[in-house]
C-alpha cells in the first residue's frame, strides 16, 4: 500500500511525543490512517531537520533523539529519499525561504501526496494540498 500523506517534521514529532498539539483535523486523519493500517510518508529531509533541531535544543521535546528515530522505524512510516526530481522541484519553490520546507513541499509535489502541516507559510503558499 502506498502512502497518501506526507507528514511535516513538526507534525511527526508532535504525533509521537505530544499529540495534543495537533489540530482536530490532523488527529482525525492520522487516526484514520492507523485504523486502515496505511503507511504515512516522511521526507528524508525531516530526519535531518529532527537531528539539527534536536541537537540545538529547538525541537521542543524531552524525548532522546535515538528514541524518536527508533519510533520512526515502525512499518507505519515510509521515508522518502531526496531524488533528483525532488531537488529539481526545490529550485521552483523560491517562495519558501526555509530549505527544509522547500524539500518537504517538493517531496509532496513530486510524490503527489497531501502534506499534513501547521506551517502557515506552507499553507498560505498553496503549493501543495494540505491538512492543517
Amino acid at each position: 500500500m502506498l502512502p497518501r500523506l506526507l507528514l511535516d517534521t513538526h507534525i511527526v514529532v508532535r504525533w509521537l511525543t505530544n499529540p495534543k498539539k495537533l489540530s482536530r483535523e490532523q488527529v482525525r486523519v492520522l487516526e484514520a490512517v492507523v485504523r486502515r493500517a496505511e503507511p504515512v510518508a516522511l521526507s528524508a529531509m525531516s530526519l535531518l531537520e529532527i537531528t539539527v533541531l534536536g541537537s540545538a535544543g529547538k525541537l521542543g521535546v524531552k524525548v532522546p533523539l535515538d528514541e524518536l528515530f527508533e519510533d520512526l522505524e515502525a512499518p507505519l512510516f515510509q521515508i522518502l529519499p531526496i531524488t533528483h526530481e525532488v531537488a529539481a522541484e526545490v529550485a521552483l519553490l523560491g517562495i519558501l525561504r526555509d530549505p527544509a520546507d522547500r524539500a518537504i513541499v517538493a517531496t509532496a509535489r513530486v510524490e503527489r501526496l497531501s502534506l499534513v502541516t501547521s506551517d502557515q507559510r506552507i499553507i498560505a503558499s498553496k503549493l501543495v494540498p494540505v491538512i492543517a
